[in-house]
């Protein structure tokens, strides 16, 4: 089978079907390595390689990776996991033609292509795809804007009757910028058009025009039925009961973590004492994985979780698990009523205070879930051990993308981290010895860089510093606050204590820098509504203890998982 290995052109290549659903990706391929490249609607066009292995299909997004312009190097770079390359058409062609594996987690070859019939049929996702000629056209078309007084003559006319001039560009191919007006889905007439606008007054309403969203406005095909995937085409558009017909919906609102923070009006200029503690991580939220009355680790929702992490890169994991951080640690996402409540800004402030104990509670609750939850990743693979060395890798890979500098996410990295050292993970020796063999650069990583670097945090040594950190290593100072005896000689103890309530300190006055640093890293992304999820802690309590359990005291808990997690582990490697 020949596939192109230099072809800019990615519209023309025959395994690129553009704009596909991932339920009709999985009815064009059949058989085992049998491989498409789509073009994902929820990922801003990013492309998509769907693949058939062992029975179920795979779908692996490529990272693309946008480099600063210079003469004679490509503008992106296209990479799976580690090698990088200059085109996608070069990307694919490397691993078809050395039957190299798209994942070492999965193992999945892509083969043979499914080539495509017919022209591509293109949506407005398509048009943030890199390389695609129709990009080009279109932003060569965009020159002449209808914000223009020259296209003020357009208003009210059909496409069917384009006047002098204009472009025959469909409308609704055109991409949206932020100064883009919300297409309607009527022309407007012009006997709408007050009489007492002038040309003078720049407008093109009666009243100023509202903000533009940050979202499309195009009003797609309902997508009710159908679970929520991360590729799906069309868009979640919520319903709006009883909006009468001819009126326009309300435009979609800014995410709550790019919105600014409201500014807390003083009342009487004193300060009220909170009358009850406040808590920024609910236990009884609504989940669209897990039933109303879920048991333990049930099989289906793992094998779903599976594949959900497989289609996300550690730098898009990342991102997802410092958006729920910064909710769960009250940085981001609180609203007028909980700072009232708290009686101040942030949650960073409200763990050093005695009435900060709920919320030190939840977080204590949130490190233990998401560090059980990903030593079961590791464990759980019963299959070879290039599966489970694999698992170990992608972990590792994901401290690296939370560490400081990256997402700057330092208590996921610091779960993460914990994950890795439990007991029942790293005696897996067989497990370990080939990571460093088939990921050395992974192994040197873990053991030269993120082991002394959590060290260094536990300590109260580690970076704190709001530019390079997002979100400040917290565990040290809940645990002394909560009573928890430090560990180590008397002396050492002493100074630790003082350096970690030093830095507790420092992290509530630092609290609206860090906000500021996790609006800035933050702007711009949209998660995936499953992966969010999953992060959660009352989704990671559900998952680990079922319904019933979740309710059952920490300490039970904890104590019952551990036994669990020795089970897997003495059943992958056993005592000799």
């Amino acid at each position: 089978m020949q596939v192109p290995q230099d072809g800019e052109d990615v519209a023309a290549q025959p395994w690129y079907h553009g704009p596909l659903s991932r339920q009709k990706a999985e009815a064009l391929l059949q058989q085992d390595g049998d491989f498409l490249v789509r073009a994902s609607g929820s990922r801003g066009g990013h492309p998509v390689i769907s693949c058939r292995w062992r029975g179920s299909v795979l779908h692996f997004e490529v990272l693309r990776v946008a480099l600063r312009p210079r003469p004679g190097r490509p503008t992106a770079l296209f990479q799976l996991e580690d090698e990088r390359f200059p085109s996608l058409p070069a990307l694919i062609h490397s691993y078809v033609t050395g039957q190299r594996p798209l994942s070492q987690l999965t193992g999945a070859v892509a083969s043979r292509l499914v080539t495509r019939q017919g022209p591509i049929q293109r949506s407005f996702s398509e048009d943030t795809l890199p390389d695609s000629p129709a990009r080009t056209e279109l932003l060569r078309a965009r020159k002449w804007s209808d914000s223009q007084p020259a296209g003020l003559e357009q208003v009210g006319r059909t496409e069917d009757h384009p006047g002098p001039g204009a472009s025959t560009v469909p409308a609704s191919a055109l991409p949206r910028t932020g100064s883009d007006p919300v297409l309607l889905k009527t022309p407007v007439s012009m006997g709408s058009i007050p009489d007492s606008l002038r040309a003078s007054d720049g407008q093109l309403h009666a009243k100023g025009p509202t903000k533009p969203p940050r979202t499309p406005s195009l009003m797609l095909p309902d997508a009710s039925g159908r679970p929520p995937t991360y590729c799906e085409l069309v868009p979640r558009v919520p319903k709006v009961q009883g909006t009468a017909p001819g009126h326009s919906c309300p435009e979609p609102e800014v995410p709550w973590w790019e919105a600014e923070e409201d500014e807390e009006e003083e009342e009487n200029g004193c300060f009220a004492r909170p009358q009850a503690e406040v808590s920024l991580s609910p236990l009884d939220k609504p989940s669209c994985l897990l039933g109303p009355q879920n048991r333990p680790l049930e099989p289906e929702v793992l094998r779903t979780l599976r594949c959900l992490f497989l289609e996300h890169h550690s730098e898009s994991t990342a991102l997802h698990l410092l958006l729920v951080d910064c909710q769960a640690t009250g940085l981001l996402g609180v609203t007028r009523a909980q700072r009232r409540a708290m009686g101040v800004a942030s949650g960073l402030e409200l763990l050093t205070l005695p009435h900060g104990h709920r919320l030190r509670l939840e977080l204590l609750e949130r490190h233990e879930a998401l560090m059980l939850a990903g030593a079961l990743a590791v464990l759980g693979c019963a299959g070879p051990l290039e599966e489970r060395a694999a698992a170990l890798k992608g972990l590792v890979e994901l401290a690296l993308a939370l560490r400081p500098g990256a997402a700057g996410d330092l208590p996921g990295l610091a779960a993460v981290m914990g994950a890795l050292l439990l007991p029942q993970v790293s005696r897996l020796e067989r497990t370990w010895r080939q990571l460093r063999r088939s990921h050395t650069e992974a192994a040197l990583a873990f053991e030269q860089e993120l082991k002394p670097l959590l060290r260094a945090l536990d300590e109260g040594a580690g970076p704190c510093d709001p530019g390079e950190v997002t979100l400040p290593h917290v565990a040290p100072a809940v645990r002394v606050l909560e009573g928890e005896e430090l560990p180590g000689p008397l002396d050492e103890s002493c100074e630790r204590l003082l350096r970690t309530l030093h830095g507790a300190r420092q992290m509530a006055q630092d609290a609206p820098r860090f906000r500021e640093t996790a609006a800035r890293r933050l702007r711009g992304f949209r998660p995936n509504p499953e992966l969010r999820e999953a992060l959660t802690t009352s989704f990671l309590r559900r998952l680990l203890w079922g319904s019933r359990g979740a309710e059952a005291p920490r300490a039970t808990r904890l104590e019952k998982f551990q036994r669990v997690l020795s089970v897997l582990s003495q059943r992958l490697e056993p005592d000799h």
